[in-house]
């Protein structure tokens, strides 16, 4: 007889076994009680609303995936439907609309000053819900008090008050005190692609560089080509921190091209083609190599150390391809497409419209 498993049941089977795989029994257990709970409150809300509970209950258990699969905390929305965007697809068992709306409403879900569909609006008023249920006696923060107030009324719940945190205009000025971020990339850069970083799993740097990418066997995956990953993993530690995807690019930030289509969007205008007028390279910038050690456009990057007049010093991860990072002075004429400049005050945003890729 065949055992018929419900779409839920094969849900809970991948996060369960994520949970599992984590390093302590206090994180499994942390994970649990937040996933099964969000997605519990979302599953009421939807019948509330008279939306599908299914549908709900899912986006709310995988809404922090990447969070629990890696325990980086950096943009829980974007980086929780990048993560579980292939394992949808790849199950087979939700048409394309539906993978449309978990995706999007784990992708909106710190989206909380906007609206946006009714099943996006869902996760974020679960979210503030079990928050607010587990811890009671917490202060709540000013763009999730109305939401609280909506739902709790929605529910037939009466309470007395709710504590706001209050936040003054210096905890918020997050332009405050700006540093030079490129500075400080490049000191990171060189000190790590000095120490000449293997990539192999049993390098503790390696792994480090690998930590972002959730996919399995991703220290097998980016063998051999890792010179963006490594960039991205300096950009992270330097504060330059973005999502492993952007939300409208074709690839993954562990790509080369990924970081050239990011660095050319019209939000960001950071791309300078080699011996553009009046553009000078610095230290601090990002230099992308044109067919250097390929036929291929775009094959390498690198970060720029120092420069004259006829050479310039990068520091590299998979160095010439040859697996490891290095520091290496190369022709300032010879194979260089143009340079990055992210600007010292830069940090992610995005205000389109998430269209996944499915």
């Amino acid at each position: 007889m065949e055992i018929v498993t419900s779409r839920m049941d094969q849900i809970r089977t991948l996060v369960n076994e994520m949970i599992f795989n984590m390093d302590s029994s206090v994180q499994r257990h942390q994970a649990s009680v937040h996933l099964y709970g969000v997605s519990s409150y979302a599953s009421i809300l939807a019948l509330k609303r008279g939306l599908e509970p299914e549908i709900s209950a899912i986006a709310g258990l995988l809404h922090q995936f990447y969070y629990y699969k890696t325990r980086i905390a950096h943009y829980p929305g974007v980086n929780s439907a990048e993560t579980v965007r292939p394992l949808l697809r790849d199950l087979q068992i939700f048409s394309k609309e539906e993978q449309r709306s978990i995706l999007q409403a784990i992708f909106y879900q710190d989206h909380l000053m906007q609206v946006h569909d009714p099943y996006d609006e869902i996760i974020k008023d679960a979210v503030i819900f079990h928050q607010y249920v587990q811890h009671i006696d917490q202060p709540v923060s000013p763009s999730s008090a109305l939401r609280l107030v909506n739902t709790l009324n929605e529910l037939s719940i009466s309470i007395n008050h709710i504590n706001i945190d209050e936040i003054t205009a210096t905890d918020s000025c997050i332009h405050c005190n700006i540093i030079d971020k490129r500075q400080g990339l490049a000191n990171i850069a060189e000190e790590l692609a000095g120490q000449v970083v293997v990539g192999i799993s049993g390098d503790q740097r390696y792994r480090e560089i690998c930590q972002y990418w959730p996919d399995p066997e991703i220290h097998k995956v980016l063998q051999g080509n890792w010179c963006a990953a490594f960039v991205y993993h300096c950009c992270m530690l330097a504060g330059i921190v973005l999502p492993i995807r952007y939300p409208s690019g074709k690839y993954r930030l562990a790509g080369v091209g990924a970081m050239l289509e990011w660095s050319q969007l019209p939000e960001t205008g950071f791309f300078h083609h080699d011996k553009e007028y009046s553009f000078k390279p610095e230290r601090g910038d990002i230099v992308i190599y044109e067919k250097l050690l390929s036929d291929d456009s775009h094959d390498h990057v690198g970060i720029v150390l120092e420069l004259d007049d006829d050479t310039i010093l990068v520091a590299e991860g998979n160095k010439d391809n040859e697996n490891c990072s290095d520091i290496v002075r190369r022709s300032r004429s010879h194979c260089i497409l143009g340079y990055i400049r992210i600007d010292n005050e830069y940090l992610y945003s995005f205000n389109g419209i998430y269209d996944p890729i499915l």
